[in-house]
């Protein structure tokens, strides 16, 4: 009767700690307790090493982490007389940084603490089910034996588990909590101490003073992620349907030569462009010299024509990315369907329309919307191409040319106001997120999937 029961469901822990024995009552106390008495000496001595670790840590260490993580410090850094001296002395005050760290440390080590403890009840339950079915309790070497076959996935993913969660999941935890306090320029530790603010930065950049720098940034982060995509991937298309057209010749060889910019370095490439768009750069240098203009045309240095002058050059990057991934689909199209259009009288740009760019649109729009979202995110053109330039004194900490990454950077590195770059990677993050949720669900590649 039991043996049926157990193979389709477990008894409950209330159940559990009723109708088991002294041993099974006291693992939800002792951890490992039920393995010790059922001769698992290896496993009940891990439950309880991890138990005994965990509380000497929180006594010692984790009761104040979490206690300071409330105030993140109370006591400054400062100079302060000394009786016994006579003179001041330099007090060493909190450190605001490393207590937010701490603190998320031990709620997180407390979490780990949690996932043991029922993964010991599970145990002592699998134990009692067990004893109940009339089976015999699976000894150290079978446990083992266990974890090298049947669940060896769950062996594999334990340390890469505890790695995402130390070195992934504490940092998105902690940049996520600076942008509840007020750390920046002025309150810097460990010299200043810093407080939790609540959702004021929010609040600032959305509605008080940095709105006038968030949304005029933000609006050129998406008008420069639409026409990166859109050019990238219209040019794309158009350039290897030349090189796909009938009768041209050598095709291998403009290939190779459009791909040679995807084998340079995207830096170097830039780096290049940079220099010969400079003002006193060659092209500039060679216009002159053929009269064609008589002073320097500001490529870089003027709002709009730098502007400009980023799209054409991501352009030069992308458009072979672009070209490549169209081959592929071109040279894979129906040619019976196309050929049929072709006997009903379809011209090519009839049999374009109807039937190579919808393919094409099909097949590429999730790796569009990547694009879109890698566009928002596009550190390396601004950066290296521009620097953000040129400089804007309407706005905070950004230049004309600034996406909202590049802008969370200057805030982290220059004007050193980590809770607002903080509030500005948490916004990316959503506008990243909703939009590829929304794009990706509404594709005809999801729905015919």
């Amino acid at each position: 009767m039991f043996k049926k029961s157990y193979g389709e469901q477990h008894i409950t822990y209330r159940e559990l700690f009723k109708k088991g024995d002294l041993a099974t009552k006291l693992s939800f106390i002792i951890m490992g307790s039920a393995n010790f008495a059922n001769k698992q000496f290896v496993k009940g001595c891990i439950f309880l090493a991890v138990e005994v670790g965990f509380f000497a840590w929180f006594i010692q260490n984790g009761i104040h982490a979490l206690g300071m993580l409330q105030t993140l410090g109370t006591k400054k850094q400062g100079l302060h007389y000394d009786a016994n001296l006579g003179i001041d002395v330099l007090q060493k005050g909190d450190n605001s940084m490393l207590l937010l760290l701490f603190g998320i440390a031990a709620i997180l080590l407390c979490v780990v603490m949690i996932v043991m403890y029922i993964v010991n009840l599970r145990s002592t339950r699998h134990i009692y089910e067990v004893k109940a079915a009339g089976e015999p309790v699976a000894t150290f070497k079978q446990d083992m034996s266990s974890l090298l076959n049947e669940r060896f996935h769950m062996t594999l993913m334990t340390i890469p588990l505890l790695g995402v969660l130390f070195f992934t999941i504490l940092p998105l935890l902690y940049m996520i909590s600076i942008a509840f306090t007020n750390y920046d320029h002025v309150h810097l530790p460990p010299k200043n101490l810093f407080t939790w603010v609540g959702f004021s930065n929010f609040g600032n950049v959305i509605t008080g003073d940095m709105a006038s720098t968030f949304f005029p940034v933000l609006s050129w982060t998406l008008i420069w992620a639409v026409f990166a995509t859109v050019t990238c991937f219209f040019f794309g298309v158009i350039l290897a349907l030349l090189i796909n057209t009938k009768g041209i010749k050598f095709k291998k060889m403009w290939r190779t030569i459009f791909v040679l910019t995807i084998a340079v370095p995207q830096f170097i490439s830039l780096l290049v462009m940079h220099n010969l768009l400079n003002d006193a750069g060659p092209i500039n240098a060679l216009l002159k010299n053929w009269g064609v203009i008589s002073t320097s045309i500001p490529f870089l240095t003027d709002p709009t024509l730098a502007k400009i002058s980023i799209i054409v050059v991501n352009m030069w990057i992308g458009i072979p990315t672009t070209m490549l991934i169209s081959t592929g689909i071109i040279q894979n199209l129906d040619q019976e369907q196309i050929e049929a259009a072709e006997m009903d009288g379809a011209n090519k740009l009839q049999i374009f329309k109807s039937i190579t760019f919808p393919q094409i649109l099909f097949v590429m729009m999730p790796s569009l919307i990547q694009q879109f979202i890698g566009n928002i995110n596009n550190f390396n053109v601004i950066f290296l191409l521009t620097g953000g330039g040129p400089s804007n004194s309407n706005y905070y900490g950004a230049g004309s040319t600034d996406l909202l990454v590049t802008w969370l950077y200057n805030l982290t590195v220059n004007t050193m106001d980590y809770n607002l770059a903080s509030v500005i990677g948490i916004l990316i993050f959503i506008l990243s997120a909703v939009f590829s949720l929304w794009a990706y669900t509404h594709t005809n590649s999801y729905k015919e999937g």
